[in-house]
């Protein structure tokens, strides 16, 4: 059975993981800095639509770390996304566009094989028309979704050790939101382009 680390050496391990997690290549992701009063130790990630996609289409990935443990995580790691994406106007009006939106959360997650527990966030869908002086402005409507989760631990692993999942799930409610066709079987990336 290999050895649950704690403490810094699971963050290390989590931030390893994160690294080998990559997103589509449609995507561009960079590390960005992480909020520094949530957790002893923090991790963030930004994705921005490249140019030539001609999404539009954003994200970020924060990972917090208490080696102590966090009463409301229920557990020792906590895991944040948001995503933002324009979507088309007739979509802000459908009644279902939120109970939607939440099933992407669900399935990234499923289909990452990322375990998890107390899972929650919400999801906002928002349209703007402009006026006077900015009425050559088209419509715009966007939808937001945020969602947190606590990673769970494998059979035989501590929840560091399955982090890229978490990133790969982020990724894909990315690629939902969007509108990207899904992935063709057994293929889970495409290659994206990291920043240095």
């Amino acid at each position: 059975m290999r050895t649950i680390h704690a403490g810094v050496d699971a963050f290390a391990t989590a931030m390893d993981q994160v690294g080998k997690a990559e997103l589509r290549a449609e995507f561009v992701v960079e590390e960005c800095p992480a909020p520094a009063r949530l957790a002893p130790q923090a991790l963030a990630l930004s994705a921005e639509a490249t140019e030539v996609s001609g999404l539009d289409a954003s994200g970020r990935f924060v990972l917090l770390h208490d080696a102590d443990g966090v009463d409301e995580w229920e557990g020792t790691f906590r895991a944040v996304v948001f995503i933002r994406a324009a979507i088309e106007p007739d979509l802000a009006v459908d009644p279902m566009l939120h109970e939607v939106c939440w099933s992407w959360v669900e399935e990234a997650l499923q289909e990452a094989e990322a375990p998890v527990q107390l899972l929650g966030g919400t999801v906002t869908a928002t349209s703007s028309t402009s006026f006077g002086s900015l009425t050559d402005r088209p419509a715009q409507t966007m939808v937001e979704v945020r969602a947190s989760w606590t990673p769970a631990a494998g059979a035989d692993v501590g929840p560091e050790s399955l982090m890229d999942r978490h990133v790969l799930a982020w990724g894909s409610l990315l690629a939902k939101a969007a509108g990207l066709m899904p992935l063709p079987p057994g293929v889970r990336q495409v290659g994206s382009r990291r920043s240095p």
